[in-house]
């Protein structure tokens, strides 16, 4: 296949993309725009608009957390707001925690894939998957059915709780109940601070 120049720029803006989400260490959100070459330019630094136009913020899930103000990281509200809005209603689960947890995990996308093997918007691992009788985990109807099922379940379980429930939905149910709370791992408890910091803004 002969590449040209500008395949040659996109595909190294691509593995640059994928570095930046992979990394554990990063420090920032990544941008895209298309420059005046019609070439598509992904960076972690923020682009000068009034220079380049048209600047969208593709967010920052998974590993990429380290750097993120969550206080001001982009909202979104309108994506997949009926599929949301029913599973809440059917579920009765704050609508708030649900974009919350959706945002934490994957930034709305619905093909998002994570090392550990989770999948979709609402990053359900093989074993909830299989509990919840998901059919396809990149169906957004499906998926989010499936995650707001699951945290259904554990706000009954952990008595309403959204701190436990959450802490649950990313280290498992076992992890606390055994600690009798939010276990002690810096993973969660960050992941639970986040959920809290999303979810005060979903609902404002």
């Amino acid at each position: 296949m002969r590449l040209t120049f500008s395949t040659i720029l996109i595909t190294a803006a691509l593995l640059s993309l994928v570095a930046l989400l992979t990394a554990p260490t990063v420090q920032a959100q990544v941008y895209r725009y298309t420059d005046e070459n019609g070439i598509i330019v992904l960076t972690n630094i923020e682009p000068d608009r009034n220079k380049v136009g048209k600047v969208e913020n593709i967010g920052c899930y998974g590993t990429c957390i380290k750097g993120v103000d969550w206080y001001s990281t982009p909202l979104k509200r309108a994506e997949f707001r009926q599929e949301v809005r029913a599973a809440a209603e059917l579920f009765e689960v704050d609508e708030a925690l649900v974009r919350a947890v959706m945002h934490a995990e994957s930034w709305y996308n619905p093909k998002a894939e994570s090392r550990a093997g989770a999948q979709g918007l609402m990053q359900l691992m093989p074993a909830t998957q299989a509990r919840f009788g998901v059919s396809d985990p990149f169906d957004p109807i499906d998926n989010i059915s499936a995650g707001v099922a699951y945290l259904a379940h554990l706000m009954v379980l952990f008595e309403n709780d959204w701190e436990l429930a959450v802490a649950a939905y990313n280290a498992g149910e076992n992890a606390v109940t055994r600690h009798g709370g939010v276990p002690p791992y810096a993973e969660t408890r960050e992941y639970v601070r986040r959920i809290g910091i999303l979810r005060a803004r979903y609902k404002g």
